[in-house]
């Protein structure tokens, strides 16, 4: 074999192990892959039943109703066209409230409901924490 083609059938070699690493690491990434929903996806294309998803909307204005053993939280999610009905037993986020956005990971059920077991709470890009935001005015004070 000359120089040639055995530079040739290592380059080959080095191309199919990229290629099967490649693979190796989507099909590990589809297994781990949470996919997301808002209301009316769920409603136009049916439930996603049997794997773990993001249902993410806002938390519908009187919908949040807490059970007697303090932990477990019903709610529902809205994006203005359609609603789900949220069940999720754990800590709620500080910033959980009505009219605010959410994105909750869990399944859904064969009847609907989308049991949560994460919740995460959105807010908007105002936000500033108030310990920085006294800083930030403090500093601005101080210049002037």
């Amino acid at each position: 074999m000359t120089a040639k083609n055995q530079r040739l059938v290592l380059v080959l070699l080095a191309l199919a192990a990229v290629v099967a690493a490649a693979l190796l690491a989507m099909s590990a990434l589809r297994d781990q892959a949470a996919f997301f929903y808002a209301p009316s996806d769920v409603r136009r294309s049916g439930l996603p039943l049997g794997r773990d998803v993001r249902l993410g909307g806002m938390v519908e204005a009187g919908s949040i109703a807490r059970a007697h053993d303090g932990v477990t939280v019903r709610f529902t999610v809205t994006d203005g066209q359609a609603t789900t009905p949220v069940t999720f037993a754990g800590i709620v986020p500080d910033l959980f409230r009505e009219r605010s956005g959410v994105v909750a990971e869990g399944r859904f059920q064969p009847d609907g409901r989308f049991v949560a077991t994460n919740l995460l709470a959105k807010h908007d890009e105002k936000y500033m924490p108030p310990e920085l935001a006294g800083k930030m005015h403090e500093t601005r004070t101080l210049k002037q």
